[in-house]
């Protein structure tokens, strides 16, 4: 096995023929997760695509594989859709990102969702995803990408309001609490199929970032401090029951990430407490690779953790050209003198196909900045053992 302190987020560009089917999911709403039985040969051409992914991750000398979210047609929803109690439906607009140009840019709508029963975790199809991904994987350490449990009750209970007298959650509370032992019988279903490492991602914190235009603070919302702590309490409490298994218990943060756009700005300064030294995690994948997390110095607020490690996204999946790497470079050594290069690890700031039909980029730019990143991280990391 090899040891490299260059990692993947998680997501890998999708070839064609799999994608022939992601488009069709996307306009469907009388279909429902994992979507086998409307596409015949749908679930041969995932399997297939997995497979040769690994291989290629696995020959480009990634040493924490994926599934490079093949299984996924968005990074978050997906997890949702395999929830028993969940529809899906396709709403009347999509997610609202920012253009090349700084206009709005929407994203696809499929977004839409309804509670129609207890939510359960139980038999979700990613454990049928992660066995197939550990046997492709041997003897090389794999992790399961999922939506953070804090930002899907977030999505749930303030921007879609799925609780009330009528619906069959009554209160945000109930739904909570419904939601976090979903999340719990997953992890132990993972855990009990041989998990080993389960990574959460999520990228609501900036909407806590005073600095950030286009955060709660800016609407004008109340209750911002007491909102911002339920998140963390609430990834807390799904956090420790991973540990409790024996898990490794990562997440990975970023600004938005949908066809080489983003969402939002704010920087890590501005949260850096809340959301980096009070969330239990024990690796934190970061967003660096552009100006709008601020200056790098938020990492302080982890100089007294010193079990947590954390994965500098000073690199760019959103581009088609390799990186600067002097640039990175002086990253690299400013975070380095705050926490020390063995916590450290380096990245692209986020996937390169957050939701199916990816950045704007080919598949052979993709593998050449991530060869970029492992030559970058072998020669600034020689000598340095990775755990």
């Amino acid at each position: 096995m090899t040891n490299s302190r260059f990692q993947i987020v998680g997501s890998l560009l999708r070839p064609a023929n799999l994608l022939s089917y992601k488009d069709q999911i996307e306009h469907r709403d009388d279909i429902q997760y994992p979507f086998y039985d409307a596409f015949p040969g749908y679930q041969e051409t995932e399997a297939a695509d997995i497979k040769q992914v690994i291989a290629e991750e696995k020959a480009h000398g990634i040493d924490v594989l994926t599934d490079g979210e093949y299984s996924k047609s968005m990074w978050h929803l997906d997890f949702l859709w395999g929830f028993t109690g969940i529809e899906r439906y396709i709403a009347d607009h999509g997610y609202t990102f920012e253009d090349h140009d700084g206009g709005n840019f929407e994203t696809r709508k499929d977004i839409g969702i309804r509670i129609t029963a207890p939510l359960s975790g139980k038999n979700h199809h990613f454990i049928d995803i992660f066995k197939q991904l550990k046997a492709e994987a041997g003897d090389t350490a794999v992790k399961t990408t999922v939506w953070g449990a804090a930002h899907a009750f977030t999505e749930l209970s303030v921007f879609n309001h799925l609780y009330g007298e009528d619906q069959v959650y009554k209160t945000a509370e109930n739904l909570k609490a419904g939601l976090i032992n979903a999340y719990k019988e997953f992890l132990s279903d993972y855990k009990a199929a041989g998990g080993e490492i389960i990574q959460f991602d999520d990228c609501l914190w900036e909407l806590f970032a005073d600095d950030n235009d286009k955060s709660f603070f800016a609407e004008g919302n109340g209750g911002i401090e007491d909102l911002a702590d339920e998140f963390v309490a609430v990834n807390n409490a799904v956090a420790d029951y991973g540990h409790e298994l024996g898990l490794k218990v990562w997440t990975h943060n970023c600004r938005g990430n949908y066809a080489s756009r983003h969402a939002a700005g704010g920087s890590y300064a501005a949260i850096a407490q809340k959301f980096l030294h009070d969330q239990h995690y024990d690796r934190f994948f970061l967003e660096w690779d552009d100006d709008r997390a601020g200056d790098i110095t938020a990492l302080q607020a982890l100089q007294d953790r010193p079990n947590v490690e954390v994965v500098l996204g000073v690199l760019s999946s959103k581009t088609k050209t390799l990186d600067d790497e002097a640039r990175a470079l002086r990253l690299l050594d400013k975070a380095s003198a705050i926490l020390g290069k063995d916590r450290l690890y380096l990245s692209h700031q986020c996937g390169f196909a957050s939701c199916d039909g990816g950045n704007e980029l080919t598949a052979a730019e993709q593998w050449a900045k991530i060869d970029q990143g492992q030559r970058l991280a072998a020669e600034y990391w020689a000598g340095v053992t990775a755990e």
